[in-house]
């Protein structure tokens, strides 16, 4: 639970062949340290599906004892609802594989005697942390043995769906231009489901894969393609609308604050629901110097324009405000950050007239969102339970 801890796990993500100093694979692979021996992913097109499963060879691996995620890449539009199914058919099997367990605990037979604790265990699991779900594996391994030689009905059936038993984590993972735009309807269907899923946005602010074209997620002012003249419309606010649920758990995360995004990834897979992780992915859109880019990340954390965040519905049952804010007062200014980025400093040459305005604009527009937030995270424990 600190990154010093989760770093001595073993990445199940790695050589990636994703651009040099891509900011959306630190995230991917946190997510694979902390959950690959049991991570099933729906990936959404985009240059996470390109750097993901570039067949025949694939970043994806396993560790020693071969348990690693399962991955799979479905279509531009209907991720979400991919990722979606992946939990009802688990769910469903799990059900099924405990519906036989607790039939096959009556068995009689010479290979299951003495073995009803044991079922019984596998049943009542407390599965919250990793040593437990461990554990839980030892006894479906032992559960395996007894199976084999079973001769109950239920044995075949049940040795084949017996590792349903053991917590999967779904994850659904995609870059902004599936989060914010083409699959919006569908991400948006699933969180409001109330289904255990988690949610992870690559959010690069632009369609990086396919060269950079402006997207809801893109800032006013940012220069991209169909936005030549600098984006004159405000970033989409995906966190804000997903909080206004009050069942969704919610993160803004950052490489320039690593302690709060490993607490964030663990708290999302902790909670028994929807959750979303909003992930600021520095690109080579941007126009940047890809070997310094995570002071990058900082400045977008210090001039509020990225603030830092979770907002998780378990503390309103305990008379806390459910949003927590986890970056500190703007230190520097709009400007100061943006200013070092070509998708900003490129607005003077296309569009001169209108470069100190819409600069202005994104300035205001930042400083109102950081506000807001702060606003929200300041109310009452009453205020915060009634959101």
């Amino acid at each position: 639970a600190t990154v010093k801890g989760s770093q001595f796990l073993p990445p199940m993500f790695e050589f990636s062949g994703a651009c040099a100093g891509c900011g959306e694979t630190p995230f991917v692979k946190l997510c694979s340290q902390l959950f690959g021996d049991r991570m099933v992913v729906a990936n959404a097109t985009g240059c996470s599906s390109i750097y993901g499963g570039n067949l025949p060879t694939t970043p994806w691996t396993t560790r020693k004892d071969g348990l690693g995620p399962a991955w799979s890449n479905s279509l531009f539009e209907d991720n979400a609802e991919f990722g979606f199914g992946f939990r009802l058919s688990i769910d469903k099997t799990t059900q099924y594989a405990q519906e036989l367990l607790e039939k096959n605990i009556e068995c009689g037979c010479a290979a299951c005697k003495g073995s009803e604790p044991l079922k019984r265990a596998i049943l009542g699991a407390d599965q919250s942390s990793q040593a437990l779900i461990e554990e839980q594996r030892g006894r479906i391994a032992e559960l395996k043995e007894i199976l084999a030689k079973c001769t109950h009905e239920t044995a075949t059936q049940l040795k084949a769906d017996a590792d349903y038993l053991v917590k999967k984590s779904v994850w659904i993972h995609g870059g902004d231009g599936w989060a914010y735009d083409i699959g919006y309807g569908g991400l948006d269907h699933v969180l409001a489901s109330g289904a255990n899923i988690n949610a992870l946005v690559l959010d690069t602010e632009v369609y990086s894969n396919t060269g950079g074209q402006a997207s809801k997620a893109t800032p006013i002012a940012a220069v991209a393609q169909f936005a030549a003249g600098g984006k004159e419309q405000p970033k989409k606010d995906l966190s804000m609308i997903s909080m206004t649920y009050g069942n969704i758990y919610v993160a803004r995360v950052s490489l320039a604050n690593p302690a709060q995004c490993v607490k964030a990834f663990l708290e999302a897979d902790a909670y028994d629901g929807p959750s979303l992780i909003i992930a600021y992915s520095h690109c080579i859109a941007h126009g940047i110097n890809m070997t310094t880019a995570v002071d990058g990340c900082k400045e977008a954390v210090n001039s509020g324009y990225w603030p830092l965040f979770r907002f998780d519905p378990r503390l309103s049952a305990e008379g806390k405000n459910p949003l927590q804010l986890d970056s500190k007062e703007p230190t520097i200014g709009f400007e100061e950050f943006a200013g070092k980025q070509n998708r900003f400093k490129v607005l003077k040459k296309n569009n001169p007239e209108n470069a100190d305005a819409l600069m202005a604009a994104s300035a205001k527009d930042s400083a109102s969102r950081y506000d807001l937030y702060k606003k929200l995270a300041a109310l009452s424990a009453d205020c915060g339970s009634d959101s």
